[in-house]
């Protein structure tokens, strides 16, 4: 790529941020408000959707939360009432076993207690850490998306598929990898806060711009 063309992609971006700045900052505003406000069934909500998203759409996979909900079975169903609430959901089957081993993991006399142990870290990598060691069937992928959208996504980078294609577009990286590991995962995420900085683009708006970019919306 020309620095030319680069320069024009950058352009294209910042007008992209320009245009659905306001509602960024909602959105982000909606994921603030969940965890000073939300329950902990909320929280976990957020926690299953990213369970679900390896290898499967955003927006099926929210559905199928919702679906999940609408039946009350997210919270106490068993294996099989929770497969048949993943229909479009790929690997549904051992998606059900880690919803059921994190409500576990969250348990504590039998309540759900999360927002106490995502708030006993002093910051977000630690927590970051601590919920990709700890959570069945979450990487630092999955693990970003949670945390952001219960509001702490200001400085995490989620590395999906969208956001890889535009950091190999915009040469932060020579090609898209096939797996993540820790130490890739952080240095991507580095080289992407750098570019967000030099495009004067929020770190957390940046991740949205270029999912928009890519999707022509805004989701979760």
């Amino acid at each position: 790529m020309s620095q030319a063309e680069k320069q024009n992609d950058i352009q294209e971006i910042k007008k992209i941020h320009l245009s659905i700045r306001g509602e960024i900052r909602s959105r982000l505003d909606e994921f603030n408000r969940l965890w000073k406000k939300g329950s902990e069934e909320d929280i976990l909500a957020e926690l299953v959707f990213c369970i679900l998203t390896p290898q499967s759409k955003a927006k099926s996979c929210w559905d199928a939360v919702e679906n999940l909900l609408s039946k009350k079975v997210l919270f106490k169903g068993d294996k099989n009432r929770i497969v048949r609430g993943l229909r479009e959901v790929r690997f549904k089957y051992k998606k059900a076993e880690y919803i059921i081993e994190a409500r576990k993991q969250f348990a504590i006399d039998g309540r759900l207690s999360i927002k106490s142990r995502i708030a006993q870290f002093s910051d977000v990598y630690g927590a970051r850490e601590w919920v990709v060691q700890n959570v069945k069937g979450i990487g630092y992928k999955e693990a970003s998306h949670f945390l952001r959208n219960i509001g702490f996504g200001k400085n995490l980078a989620i590395l999906d598929r969208h956001i890889l294609k535009n950091l190999k577009l915009f040469e932060i990286i020579d090609e898209i990898p096939t797996s993540l590991s820790r130490i890739r995962y952080l240095a991507i995420e580095k080289g992407m806060k750098e570019f967000a900085e030099y495009v004067k683009i929020p770190m957390n708006h940046l991740d949205l711009v270029l999912w928009y970019k890519e999707t022509g919306k805004l989701f979760k």
